[in-house]
Parts: C-alpha cells; structure tokens; sequence
C-alpha cells in the first residue's frame, strides 16, 4: 500500500491536524493509500532524547530519526507542518509540563558542571532551535504562490498600511566586525576531516569541534561577530532610536541561529538596560539570570529572590525605560516587549508585518510608530533596508497588481549558516581560533577576544549542483527568470558563484534569463519587476530562502501560510511542507480561552494536493492523482466562497474549514470524469455532507465561547484534543461512512 507520513507538530498545526487529519484519513483509504504519522513535536523530540534513560513505559520511538533516514529514500513521502523551534524559555516550559505529567525527566542544567548533568545538557540542546528541518530536508526548497492563491489575492486583497516619504522607519546594521564582514572561506580539495581549534593567548590550544568529515568540492565557511564592536553598535543604536523619537525594535532570528543569536540579543538586552546591569548584573549572573533568555526570563527569576533585590531590579529597569527610546512591543496589553523573550520576534516574520503596516510596530502606549529596525549582522540586512526605502519612495504595495516572487532555496544536508549551530562558540578568552585539516595546516584563521561569537558552515557540493539545476528547471517550466542571490563581498558567495557559473555552463539554459545579482541589487531588480507586475524567481542560500519566502508572501498574500512548498529529495522523495506561517501559538492561546482557532490549514491542503500527484507518479496510482486535481479545485472553491478561518469569535473557523473543504472535495470527486467508479460512490456522501450543512456549521458554532481544555500546551491530551477538535457529531459520522464507500 502507498503510504504518506503526516507529521505531529506543536501548537496550532498540532490541534489543527486532530481535525484534517480523520478527512485526510477517510479520502485517501479510497485510493489504497495509508496514511500514518509521526511525532516530531517539542515535546516528542524532548522524550525521545531521553529514550535510554526514562522508564519503560514513557520511552517514544525517536522518529525525527527515522524519517530523517527515510527522506534519503526513493520512498519517501512526508507532509511537514510547522513546529516549535525551541528557545531556552520553551524547552524550560515543555521539560516542566512533562514533569507535571509524570515524565521522568531532569531539570534543565543551566551550568552544567558534573558528566551527568553535561549529558543531560547535550540532550536538551539537541531539540532546541532548527532541530528538526536539517534533518529532513535532504532536498532544496521550491516556494511559491500557486495560482489559484494569487489569484484570490489580486481579486481580494489584503489591507496594505500607506507609506509616507517622510517616515522615520529606518533598518540599522554594522558595517565592519559582523559576521559578513570577517568571513573567510575555503572549497575542500578531496575528502577529509577538519577540527575547529581555540589557542588561547598564552598558547594553550583547546578543541573546540572534534575532527568532522568534509567532501570534496564542499564549500567551507569561518567567520567571528566581534563582541566589542557589537556593544558599540548597540548602544549607538538605543541613542540614535531616543534622538529620533522612533520606537527601537531588534529582529533577530534566535529560534534557528540557536547559538549565535540569542547571544546577540543578550548583548542587545544589555545595550538597553545600562543601568540594570551596572547594579545588578552580578547578582543576576550569580542567579542564572541571563539576559540572552531576554528580559522576561529576569523578570520571571528575579521572583525568587530576596525582596530587596526584586525591588532594585524593578526599578532599574523602569529607569532605563524611562532613560532610553520608546521600546517596540510584541503586545502592548500585556507589556510584552521587543526584548522579553528571545523566541517571541522572528525577523523573517517580523519585519514584512512591519513593512506591511506602514513602517510601523506597536509602541508602549498601544499605537503603532515609525522604528529603528536594528539588524546587526549585515549579511542581509540590506535586503530589508532596500524593501524600507522603496516603500519610502513610492507607497506601499498593491496585491492587486504586484508581481509573484517564487524561490528556490539551498537546503539540502544542513547547507550555510542554518546548520551552523554545531560550529558556533561563544570564545572564552583572547587568542586565535583556527580551522585545520587533517594534517594540521590551518584553512582559516581568526585572531578573537573574549565574548566573539565564531561561527563556521559547510554547503556540500552535491546540494549545490542539485541547486542550480532546480533553479534552471523552475525557470524553464514557469517561464520566469531567475536571479542568483549572491554577494561577490561575501567569501563563501565568491566560491558559490564561480560553482553556479559552472554548474549554468554544463545547463540547457538558452533562451531562459539567468543572472546573478548581489541581495541588494537583486531586491531592487525585483522590486522594480514587481511593482510592474512581473515575476521573478529568487535564488538563494539557506537563510535569505527563510526571509524571502515570508517578506514577498506576506506583501502579496497577506501570510506566508499560503505559500506551497515543495522539498524535492536528492534520492528520489518528495517532501512537502505546510507553508512558512510558523506554529502560531497565539492561536493556541485563543482556543484555550474562547474555543476558538484562526488557524488556516491552506498550507496543509496545498501540501497534500502535491504529496498526492507525488504518489501518484511514484507509485504509479492513477486514483491519488485524481484525488490531488480534486484536492486542488475544491481548494479554490474554499477559497472564491470565503471559508477559509475568519478572526473573530462567531466566525467560521479552522473545523469549520475543514468540513468546506471536506464538502467541497467530495463534490468535486462526485463529478470528475477521470475514475467513474470514485464519483459513483462519492455522489451519495457529497450530497449528504450538502444536506447536513447546516446542521454541521450550527454544531461548529455552538462549541465557540467557552474555555477549551486540551489537557497540555506542549503534550495535550490526545482523546481531549479530539473532543475540542471534532465537536460535530453529523460530521463525523459522514466521514465514517467514506472509508465504507469503495
């Protein structure tokens, strides 16, 4: 029997899959298809670290394992959804609720001095931050917009905040001692191993990453954020938001750069509050108070303290306040600002809202303001400066006419800076880091000080080469050109640029428009076309592939979550992923307090509509592709009806789309032509899904405005998830009936 996974992710994918999932169940059992899933949550990823350890009967199965051995398979087919890329602050929450249900589990070491509390420390630091998408994205990435979404778009579009020429919303970045600017890069010359080693001021040398094995042709990165240089740059920063009277906002991406980032925000939380941790930064230290868990992480901490110090604390803090800018919130209501918790502010998210509103974010008060939008690694702020000033220059996008930018994005085995994190130290003291091959002769070599961030990367050969090929192939296909996003400032760019030439030589590339632009005149190349009108495909790194599959989505669309993502693996699978949209915990928050989710599962359909043409070719099953054109036309009919989920309380909802969705699929299977015995037995339930809908819409509604317990944020319980996801009882049954059907 064919088979697709289905993944167990976290928050508002997670509760939405209790709904699809049974739908997803019922319609593909008509085709010989089984579908199963894996748990690949926070909390799954949490428990299966701690297989070998735990009792018995609380040992998971470590299944980001298997399917990530399965996604270098011919075989494989794995529907993604979002999942929580941990910070310190949601690890500590996920290990403290599984505590509170019984699991076995240690507190999370924050200073890990014995072998077993090391031990303990590694398992943890293995689920946090990008853990899971390095190990299934044996493939790059192929984003974009299909059309019946843009589409919908350009006849419904989204509300676009007006730009005003005389904003003060500006992006601030460094411009020597980031990353970009220290980097170094080599291209390896025939398998080998390299180590990472620190020499310390007085000669001493220390390992900092054991001997790891490189592949010929491999592109190989070093580079060091200057600790120094980053406070200067921060505190100018803090002054210059005050003397422009605009909100001060960092944006950072600490959930995937899960070692350098939030090291940097502590460094930016420290820049604020000056006077905070000229007082009391011992003590808070002395606590296991840091502030690269942000400043709510203090907040929370200091509570157990003496009152004396909880007092000296508050108030030094309300004096910084009081000294500095206005800070950017992440909700103004509840006081959560730009600088509480390292997680809560992702760039790639964070800044096209902002671009989207005006240039604006929300300021203490609760009204939106013009910001200073501190980046500081220079790698790709540009690309974000470039999108600010435009929008200075000539207003705000219109959805209804802009053209779509796809992208095709390096991912493949752990490529660039996203799968870094096991290559980024924090240095402990003055001296030199260098990278060595095999034999001891040094690669690359960076002279660092106390505090440096160093970093080093690798991009296989072989992902590269898969890269441009899939590029050419998009570009053919779509009629599009494509622009190569690479910077020829940039060492590591310099090497993949002479291998794209390369590789574009050895393609069929006439009559396709190719070019390769550095980020900054490649956005402003786009932007033009875009404002035009016209598409064009983006051709990126790992990184700039994150932030411009949200940054142009969020414009064109409204969200990130329509966009269709397809991982097209090395080996011959498919991977098909739910949309960027992230994992939405907002929305869990609302259906806990108003049993209620806006979750839009348009990613999930999008997906499987492609998971489904997959198998059909792989396993050659004729039925699975009727069963995706279905999928696809009743997804735009969801779409011209407006079912899709609405904001506010009273409205349709995520299970009120699923049965829509449901509906509209079967009507549509009742009526193809390609497989008459499938429309003959979906006939009869699409017309008993069209009889009961509106006794099915009443029993959706009826369950919204109550608190809804789910038994868990991180580990809910499944059969209560059930029950607060599956609340009609008509609609259930209709879906039993179709596993009967044929």
């Amino acid at each position: 029997m064919a088979r697709i996974i289905y993944t167990h992710t976290d928050e508002a994918p997670m509760l939405a899959t209790a709904s699809f999932l049974p739908i997803l169940e019922a319609f593909s059992t008509t085709a010989g298809i089984d579908v199963t899933t894996r748990d690949i949550s926070l909390a799954g990823r949490i428990l299966a670290a701690f297989g070998d350890v735990l009792p018995q009967d609380q040992q998971v199965d470590d299944a980001l394992a298997e399917l990530g051995q399965l996604a270098k398979t011919p075989e494989a087919n794995i529907i993604k959804l979002p999942n929580i890329s941990a910070s310190v602050p949601q690890l500590k929450a996920a290990i403290a609720e599984l505590q509170s249900q019984g699991v076995a589990l240690p507190d999370y070491p924050e200073s890990p001095s014995t072998d077993e509390e090391k031990d303990t420390r590694a398992r943890y630091d293995s689920v946090k931050g990008s853990a899971v998408n390095p190990v299934l994205r044996e493939g790059n990435s192929d984003r974009r917009a299909p059309e019946a979404v843009k589409s919908f778009a350009r006849k419904y579009p989204h509300r676009m905040g007006e730009w005003s020429a005389d904003s003060k919303t500006s992006v601030a970045t460094m411009g020597a001692d980031d990353f970009r600017h220290n980097e170094q890069s080599v291209v390896i010359e025939g398998p080998g191993e390299l180590s990472i080693v620190h020499i310390g001021a007085d000669g001493a040398e220390t390992v900092l990453k054991a001997p790891f094995p490189v592949l010929d042709g491999e592109v190989v990165d070093s580079t060091v954020m200057r600790a120094e240089a980053l406070d200067a740059f921060l505190r100018e920063q803090v002054a210059a938001a005050k003397e422009q009277g605009v909100l001060f906002s960092l944006h950072m991406k600490a959930t995937m750069m899960k070692v350098s980032d939030p090291i940097i925000f502590g460094h930016a939380v420290r820049a604020f509050f000056p006077t905070l941790f000229a007082q009391h930064g011992e003590q808070l230290k002395a606590a296991g108070l840091s502030p690269d868990n942000g400043l709510g992480g203090i907040l929370a901490g200091v509570q157990e303290l003496d009152a004396r110090t909880q007092e000296g604390v508050k108030k030094a803090i309300e004096q910084d306040l009081a000294d500095g800018p206005a800070l950017a919130m992440v909700n103004s209501d509840k006081g959560i600002s730009n600088l509480h918790v390292p997680s809560d502010v992702i760039i790639d998210a964070s800044m096209p809202a902002m671009i989207r509103t005006s240039g604006h974010m929300w300021g203490p008060d609760g009204e939106e303001a013009d910001t200073l939008a501190v980046i500081p690694d220079s790698s790709y702020a540009g690309v974000y400066d470039v999108v600010v000033e435009d929008c200075k220059a000539n207003g705000a996008f219109d959805p209804t006419t802009m053209g779509t930018v796809p992208n095709v994005g390096l991912m493949a085995q752990k490529a660039e800076e996203y799968g870094s994190h096991d290559k980024t130290f924090e240095i402990p003291s003055p001296g030199r880091v260098e990278v060595r091959d095999a034999s001891g002769s040094v690669l690359m070599s960076h002279e660092v000080q106390a505090g440096d961030v160093f970093r080093a990367c690798q991009a296989k050969d072989a992902p590269i080469r898969d890269w441009v090929q899939l590029a050419v192939r998009r570009s053919r296909l779509s009629g599009m050109p494509a622009v190569f996003w690479l910077d020829p400032e940039r060492a590591h760019d310099r090497n993949l640029i002479a291998k794209v030439e390369a590789c574009l030589a050895e393609e069929d590339t006439e009559g396709l428009d190719i070019r390769i632009l550095s980020p900054v005149e490649a956005t402003k190349h786009t932007l033009e076309r875009v404002r035009r009108g016209e598409d064009t495909i983006s051709v990126t790194g790992n990184v700039l592939r994150d932030y411009l599959t949200d940054l142009f989505p969020i414009m064109e669309l409204g969200t990130s979550a329509k966009m269709l993502s397809v991982v097209p693996l090395m080996n011959g699978g498919g991977l098909f992923e739910t949309g960027a949209g992230g994992s939405a915990p907002k929305h869990v928050q609302q259906l806990m307090e108003e049993n209620y989710l806006r979750w839009d599962s348009l990613g999930e359909f999008l997906a499987l509509a492609e998971s489904l043409r997959h198998l059909s070719r792989t396993a050659d099953n004729a039925r699975a592709e009727v069963l995706a054109d279905a999928l696809d036309r009743a997804t735009a009919t969801l779409l011209e009806e407006g079912k899709s989920p609405q904001r506010k309380l009273g409205s349709i909802d995520n299970r009120g789309s699923h049965f829509y969705l449901a509906l509209y699929w079967a009507q549509e299977l009742a009526k193809q032509t390609e497989d008459a015995e499938l429309a003959e037995a979906f006939g009869p339930l699409a017309a008993k899904f069209s009889e009961a809908e509106q006794t099915i819409a009443e029993e959706l509604l009826a369950v919204q405005g109550s608190p809804a317990d789910i038994g868990g944020y991180y580990r809910p319980d499944p059969e209560k998830t059930a029950r607060v996801m599956r609340p009609s009882a008509t609609f259930n049954a209709i879906l039993d009936e179709i596993a009967q059907a044929l």
